[in-house]
């Protein structure tokens, strides 16, 4: 099971079918899905996840709209049920959000958000990207929903699609909220825990990664100064180097994976890490010379 579906079964069992408020502005959610069709004095609810048709036709019922009647094609469940007064084609939520915050009626709120999310919601598996999506079948009724969700501090980007409005989130925290804003409890504990795991190996990939990138300028840079050595031993220019560079010479041929620091501390007398670059860029520097 994906867990787009897994979060939509999830949200199938809140226990809420009592509240005929909360059922009516979940089942409006449904409604200005861009799953819904409407047809003469038919609307018509189309998806292919069983949880979304199971909690649409319970609202109904606990809306005592009940004839309806649920049909699979393929691999799609159709609903189909005739408009009744008050449910008719919502083209805007705006009086009803209104409504409910006149009401203090924030879970009226949520369900209707909630409703949005089982009607035409969907996630991508959080192990390897974070994408929530829900689409919408108009722009007032996106924007709305955007509002509600920007007053609870979820921040979500509108994108045209040619089925209607998405809103989607791609920040895990984000999306995190928004789940516990609608209810998703046990989504919000997994997405979480999936969250940790892979920042963890994120962290790690970037660590191994940078001592990755470390290692390799390491060895770049020694075999550089070994060639140089080399070269200035073949012209038989190095007996005649200073003493100090003819040291440190010896000491990188000697050992050619240490770093600079390491090479530092072997010395007669140890320097620090700019000063043992000094000397082999110096030799280099010469050697470079000696090619020209």
């Amino acid at each position: 099971m994906s867990f787009s579906s897994e979060v939509k079964e999830s949200l199938s069992k809140i226990s809420n079918l009592k509240n005929k408020e909360e059922v009516k502005y979940e089942l409006i959610g449904y409604l200005i899905s861009n799953n819904i069709t409407c047809i003469k004095n038919k609307i018509m609810y189309t998806t292919s996840n069983e949880y979304n048709i199971n909690r649409f036709s319970k609202l109904l019922t606990n809306m005592n709209i009940l004839n309806f009647k649920i049909e699979l094609k393929g691999k799609k469940y159709i609903i189909t049920f005739e408009k009744i007064e008050g449910l008719q084609e919502i083209q805007y939520i705006e009086n009803y959000i209104q409504l409910a915050k006149i009401q203090k009626g924030e879970n009226l709120i949520k369900a209707l958000v909630r409703g949005t999310f089982l009607g035409s919601g969907s996630i991508n598996n959080p192990e390897k990207k974070y994408h929530l999506e829900i689409i919408l079948s108009n722009l007032e009724n996106a924007k709305a929903i955007q509002q509600i969700l920007l007053e609870q501090n979820i921040e979500t980007k509108q994108l045209d699609r040619k089925k209607g409005i998405s809103l989607y989130i791609k920040e895990g925290e984000q999306i995190s909220r928004y789940f516990a804003f609608i209810g998703a409890n046990t989504a919000v504990l997994k997405f979480e825990e999936i969250r940790v795991i892979r920042d963890m190996k994120n962290n790690i990939n970037r660590k191994v990664n940078c001592e990755t990138a470390n290692i390799t300028k390491t060895v770049s840079a020694a075999v550089k100064q070994i060639d140089a050595i080399k070269l200035l031993k073949k012209k038989k220019i190095f007996e005649g180097l200073p003493d100090n560079l003819k040291e440190i010479a010896k000491i990188r041929e000697e050992n050619p994976d240490a770093t600079l620091l390491e090479l530092g501390q072997m010395l007669k007398i140890p320097i620090g890490k700019s000063g043992v670059n000094h000397r082999l860029n110096s030799i280099i520097q010469i050697a470079e010379r000696e090619k020209k």
